[in-house]
């Protein structure tokens, strides 16, 4: 890995200079590296395992998977050995592949509230479809979202209202995070108009602590739609099979009638899903939604090795170990620093923050320094690990945030 010292960024400088001109801003969205500390990479050429390379060679140990799409590992040899068989056969054509039936049904298989899948391109085509889905079962209109929570970048939803009217969000009602008492005056007001309640497995809110679920919160939003007849909306987009093989409220008991899924699905391949109980079946069958690209094969195929990899290579045991070894080695750190750390969420999906610090001062200068030293993290938004990270990996992550950690000491003081 390459030291600081050695390290360049001249094509990733040059190429963000051509980017400018024919890019808006040179780039959007959430990879867009302005968002950073200058430390950051624009451009990445290449991934392999738990590591990924930008367009000067640099190479880091990747604790952001591409925000979450990379579960098994850049290059998983049996994704790719499907995704390339099936190139062969076939991706895009006049109408799916057998592919979209067998991964259909392994999803209904697997995850235990489904009765039926439904394809589509990414996170926010699904979270998208489950609320159009729920609308044309129940014949209302309102829809319950936690205040704070990213559900996609749709005008419903998106966390940024710059062209979005207030037309766009005018059947959007809010409630606090595990707050029984909010949902409950959000549903008495509602409860007439109510088509869904839309919530993610935990809070993963981005730049604030992560909340784990209070499961008798989570029975309630189930009892309450059970009761209203709307539709219980999990958004597993980020957490699917990262938190469970299955629906990631398995471990708690409650299930919902519509979930939302993406990033992991497919190792990297683009795909989303919706899937369903049998009581929206009818639902999904009257909305009208599609897309050119949505019945591609290449990913489908993907995601049926992705699964098979998941149950058969213990990959969510590997996630969790590794990140219990990198969140055990940063509190180690942190604590011989004398700097306060908050490490919260799921092991495999961690929140790291310090403590004073309402600018992210710290954690940019943390973060960027830990890039310099080859250990990609992002300064406040959630990680995510893989099953290839090993320990090599994590201890040479822990080696760079060691740096890192002594910049923040000297700059900053002990806590």
């Amino acid at each position: 890995m390459t030291s600081v010292m050695q390290r360049s960024d001249a094509a990733d400088r040059a190429l963000r200079a051509r980017a400018a001109s024919v890019i808006p801003n040179g780039m959007y969205g959430h990879q867009s590296a302005r968002m950073l500390p200058p430390e950051f990479p624009q451009f990445m050429v290449r991934g392999e395992g738990g590591r990924v390379w930008d367009a000067d060679g640099n190479e880091y140990v990747d604790f952001m998977c591409s925000y979450g799409p990379i579960v098994l590992g850049h290059h998983h040899p049996k994704v790719d050995a499907a995704a390339a068989a099936q190139d062969q056969l076939g991706d895009c054509q006049n109408g799916p592949s057998p592919v979209m039936v067998e991964l259909s049904e392994l999803f209904v298989d697997t995850v235990g509230h489904a009765d039926w899948t439904m394809m589509a391109k990414n996170g926010t085509d699904a979270t998208t479809m489950c609320v159009t889905i729920a609308r044309a079962a129940t014949g209302k209109r309102k829809v319950l979202v936690a205040r704070g929570a990213y559900h996609g970048a749709a005008p419903w939803c998106t966390p940024v209202k710059t062209g979005v009217t207030a037309e766009d969000r005018a059947h959007l009602v809010y409630f606090e995070w595990n707050d029984t008492e909010s949902v409950r005056a959000a549903v008495e007001e509602h409860a007439d108009d109510l088509a869904a309640i839309v919530v993610s497995p935990f809070k993963h809110d981005a730049r604030v602590d992560q909340e784990m679920v209070d499961p008798v919160w989570a029975r309630y939003l189930r009892q309450v739609c059970d009761d209203t007849g709307a539709a219980r909306v999990l958004d597993d987009v980020r957490a699917g099979f990262r938190m469970a093989f299955g629906c990631s409220w398995d471990t708690i008991g409650v299930q919902p009638d519509l979930s939302a899924w993406g990033k992991a699905i497919a190792n990297g391949h683009a795909l989303g899903a919706v899937l369903g109980n049998d009581k929206f079946r009818d639902g999904a069958s009257q909305v009208y939604v599609t897309g050119s690209f949505w019945f591609a094969a290449v990913p489908m195929a993907a995601a049926i090795a992705t699964i098979h990899a998941l149950r058969d290579e213990d990959a969510l045991a590997a996630m969790e170990r590794a990140g219990q070894r990198l969140r055990d080695g940063l509190a180690a750190q942190a604590a011989s620093y004398g700097i306060g750390l908050r490490q919260t969420g799921p092991v495999t999906m961690p929140m790291v923050l310090f403590d004073d610090d309402p600018m992210f001062e710290r954690a940019n200068l943390w973060s960027g320094q830990a890039a310099l030293r080859g250990a990609f993290l992002h300064p406040w938004h959630n990680w995510f690990t893989c099953a290839a990270h090993s320990d090599d990996d994590v201890d040479a992550a822990l080696r760079a945030t060691d740096g890192a950690f002594a910049l923040v000491r000297a700059r900053f003081g002990a806590d």
